[in-house]
């Protein structure tokens, strides 16, 4: 899939989502650049699925559909990666599920390399003084 082909497309669904403005009427004209912005986040939104759908072989998807629920972060750094490698022209085919987890794989190693892994626990134990024994001393 060419950098042209995402282009055209891009183009198509942004026309397509202009027009269902115009036929809303300006509704929300009033509302300002908050709406503006609300806007352009769904457009953009419904352009990386539109790219992802267009890439990825469906059980594919399903497997990155999985992996959102369990951790946005990691699917949202693998859609970048996938679209920026589909605008760049070095996917040559759809995205099948074993692809799709090397990628998956390269992305971990990535951000554990990184250290912003997020899953590390660090358990920090006082030393001394919290020790029940120490009452029978007493005795």
């Amino acid at each position: 899939m060419s950098d042209a082909d995402l282009e055209e497309i891009r183009k198509g669904r942004l026309a397509q989502l202009q027009q269902q403005q115009q036929q809303q009427g300006g509704a929300g004209g009033a509302s300002g650049a908050g709406g503006q912005d609300e806007q352009r986040k769904q457009q953009e939104a419904e352009a990386r699925a539109s790219i992802l759908s267009q890439i990825l072989h469906p059980e594919a998807a399903d497997r990155l559909g999985r992996i959102r629920i369990v951790k946005e972060s990691r699917a949202t750094d693998v859609e970048n990666r996938l679209i920026m490698l589909a605008r760049s022209g070095q996917l040559r085919a759809k995205v099948t599920e074993e692809q799709l987890k090397e990628l998956l794989g390269a992305v971990a190693e990535n951000n554990e390399r990184d250290g912003s892994a997020g899953g590390k626990i660090v358990v920090s134990r006082r030393k001394g003084g919290w020790d029940d024994d120490d009452d029978l001393l007493d005795l």
